[in-house]
């Protein structure tokens, strides 16, 4: 009885995780495309140096937001094992 309970609770767990990555991968999927519509917009509207920084320190944020995510996936997965 214990350790269908145990089972029963990893199964969830696993599927917890796996809709976490589906997730994070739809973002970076969306973002992805979002930088793409930016630079391409950007080069037609005109070659303009603040632009070009302004869209680089939103793609460092968007990378930083992503490795954020990433450890607690690792930190279940651990716990999962034990």
């Amino acid at each position: 009885m214990l350790q269908q309970h145990l089972q029963q609770q990893q199964d969830l767990q696993q599927q917890q995780d796996l809709q976490q990555q589906q997730q994070l991968q739809q973002q970076q999927q969306l973002q992805q495309q979002q930088q793409l519509q930016q630079q391409l917009t950007m080069k037609v509207r005109s070659p303009n140096p603040t632009d070009q920084q302004q869209q680089q320190q939103q793609q460092q944020q968007q990378q930083q937001q992503r490795q954020q995510q990433q450890p607690q996936q690792q930190q279940q997965q651990q716990q999962q094992q034990q």
